[in-house]
């Protein structure tokens, strides 16, 4: 058999020059696809291997165009149609395209960095929800399946069902993670949530039960001729919209950059099923390759926590923030405060300077600061490297992208496992908003909720100068006992006007 016929619509009864043509499009796509996936592994190249993912994207774009059938075979569908084969209606899909193109690039060209993961969240989430309407209407458009009654209906009907379930849950769920990260909800309710994991997850097993008893039961329909109320398909959207709903509501900031990273993957695998139930090869192999991605993604991201991804999405720890009001001295000992002018003199003087980001670097926008301390103390003679941690910020790769903005070296991003065994021979690891990745309770208590997880070994270096608008908790919810430390000092208030009054010192000197 010719490869290509994997690629020709069922309706076709021999390849055609068209068929061809288009065939040798959605193979150059995904070509690219992959080729841009292959450039995002390192900041070198991810702005590189974004373009030649989105080209790939506009070449299937074009190609399913032409691959829609057309009454009577007319220019722009593939020879084999006749006269059974429903008029497509350019005008809705051009209209559905320039809408699409004006609701995607202002936001992505006005969002600044530091709403970047929002952005992620937001932008996954209406691909979930794209999916979980073309489930809809695949299913009215064959009148509950009741049109493959005389035809194998397998593919479509669970393709249909799954891409329903699933981008669904991804949809509502995301919404929720936009929510989050854009601090929509309220402080007081969103910790009552995250109090309220277990109620949730009863709830969910309730939902997930309806949810498959609804799809088994249009599956079972099917077979039998179809032809089942719209209302049914209503109510799987709704069972499993809610369950996306409930899954997230718990999860704590502290695991929202491994929830994010599952969501895609999520959207991803519902794009693959809506793909099988329409036949678009498109849909699947970039539904597949999106999911694949993201579930090694999410696997590593939760390997960086040394928490299972069961234990993250059921564990829900995680509700408090940077900014919120938190009990001080927990951890015992003495905070000791500093001035702008002594941390200037400190790292100055030192060999050797590791800056950790954090969340709170992106909250105060004081990235290109950062930078400008930086080039201060290299004029200096001093060597500055930045440690980054896989789960820092609120996305994975978020203090990458931050730093990157601000022309930050990509040699001098170091990732844990290689900056790590520098610490103890580091003068001055300087600590801008980061606080449970810097947890030293981590290794050394056994009672603490993050214990196991990897963390940057700042307690290792002979100084330490933390930067925190006040003595709260991180994300976890738990205190930092780096803080307390000997060698721990706090210059407390708003990262960048922190920063900003240290260069001020360093340029006096």
């Amino acid at each position: 058999m010719d490869i290509f016929n994997v690629f020709i619509v069922p309706t076709q009864t021999a390849p055609s020059s068209w068929s061809y043509l288009v065939s040798g499009l959605y193979i150059l796509a995904f070509g690219l696809f992959i080729y841009g996936l292959m450039g995002l592994t390192g900041p070198k190249t991810a702005v590189r291997g974004n373009w030649i993912a989105a080209i790939g994207m506009i070449i299937a774009i074009i190609a399913t165009m032409l691959n829609v059938p057309i009454r009577n075979g007319e220019l722009g569908g593939p020879a084999g149609s006749d006269a059974s084969t429903p008029t497509i209606n350019w005008v809705l899909i051009a209209v559905g395209l320039i809408v699409g193109v004006a609701l995607g690039i202002p936001p992505a060209l006005k969002t600044k960095m530091t709403a970047m993961p929002q952005l992620v969240a937001l932008f996954n989430g209406v691909g979930g929800g794209t999916v979980a309407l073309i489930a809809w209407a695949e299913f009215i458009e064959t009148d509950g399946f009741h049109h493959f009654r005389d035809t194998p209906a397998g593919p479509v009907v669970a393709g249909s069902l799954i891409a329903a379930i699933i981008g669904s849950v991804s949809f509502w769920g995301s919404l929720v993670a936009f929510a989050k990260l854009q601090e929509l909800l309220n402080k007081n309710l969103e910790k009552s949530l995250v109090k309220a994991a277990k109620s949730f997850q009863l709830a969910n097993i309730v939902l997930m039960v309806i949810s498959l008893a609804i799809a088994i039961f249009l599956a079972v329909d099917a077979a039998n001729g179809g032809g089942a109320s719209v209302w049914w398909i209503v109510g799987l959207l709704i069972a499993s919209g809610v369950m996306g709903l409930f899954v997230v509501f718990p999860i704590g900031g502290a695991d929202m950059p491994v929830v994010i990273s599952l969501l895609n993957a999520l959207t991803g695998l519902s794009a693959a099923a809506a793909g099988i139930a329409l036949n678009n090869t498109a849909m699947i192999v970039a539904g597949m390759i999106v999911g694949a991605s993201g579930s090694i993604l999410t696997n590593l991201m939760a390997k960086a926590m040394n928490r299972s991804i069961p234990a993250i999405v059921f564990g829900a720890f995680g509700g408090g923030d940077e900014g919120g009001a938190g009990a001080a001295g927990a951890a015992g000992g003495t905070v000791k405060a500093t001035s702008a002018a002594d941390a200037a003199i400190q790292m100055a003087y030192a060999n050797q300077v590791i800056v950790v980001p954090g969340y709170g670097l992106a909250v105060a926008q004081a990235q290109h600061a950062v930078k400008e301390m930086a080039s201060l103390l290299e004029s200096k003679g001093v060597e500055v490297k930045y440690a980054i941690h896989p789960v820092a910020g609120r996305m994975p790769g978020h203090m990458n992208v931050l730093l990157a903005e601000a022309d930050v070296p990509y040699d001098a991003m170091k990732e844990m496992d290689d900056i790590n065994g520098e610490f103890n021979r580091t003068d001055v690891a300087i600590v801008i908003g980061a606080n449970d990745v810097t947890n030293p309770a981590a290794r050394n208590d056994p009672s603490s909720p993050i214990h196991g997880m990897p963390i940057l070994n700042v307690d290792q270096a002979r100084s330490v100068i933390v930067l925190k608008r006040g003595m709260s908790s991180g994300y976890a919810g738990i205190e930092n006992p780096l803080f307390y430390l000997d060698q721990t000092s706090m210059l407390f208030g708003d990262a960048k006007k922190s920063v900003d009054a240290v260069i001020e010192e360093l340029k006096a000197l």
